[in-house]
């Protein structure tokens, strides 16, 4: 059983897999950042605030001394509207990344070429001996 899960564990589909996994996440974190630190802020201009904090306010809360808010219900459509943004560009850039995969693929495949017959000549040559004999 072991060798079994150790033959199945080391196939090549389930290691590139797992490669792109971790690559994927990695890569999310890359594009949060991005999102973050680039997109968002210019998305805020338009709103005067930052982007990740508009929200709508269903219910007012209030503030204590300390100025935390608490019993505020908000619907918090800036975060969300920025997880959307962060997934549509992880699609497609894992997109592109399947499609130059698969481009690569279709150029590795060696075209079968058409077995090749006897040259005319060889014909020819093979048609007078028999003619010979």
């Amino acid at each position: 059983m072991l060798k079994e899960f150790k033959d199945f564990a080391m196939k090549g589909n389930l290691v590139d897999i797992a490669v792109g996994f971790v690559m994927g996440a990695a890569f999310k974190q890359v594009v949060t950042s991005f999102t973050g630190g680039i997109v968002s802020p210019l998305i805020g201009l338009i709103f005067k605030a930052d982007f990740k904090d508009v929200k709508y306010v269903l219910k007012e809360g209030v503030a204590d001394e300390a100025g935390k808010v608490t019993g505020e219900v908000a619907i918090m459509y800036g975060e969300f509207l920025t997880n959307v943004i962060d997934f549509i560009i992880v699609a497609f850039v894992m997109f592109m990344v399947v499609k130059a995969v698969n481009v690569m693929k279709k150029k590795e495949e060696p075209t079968p070429e058409a077995p090749k017959g006897p040259s005319q000549e060889e014909l020819l040559a093979e048609i007078r001996d028999l003619l010979k004999k």
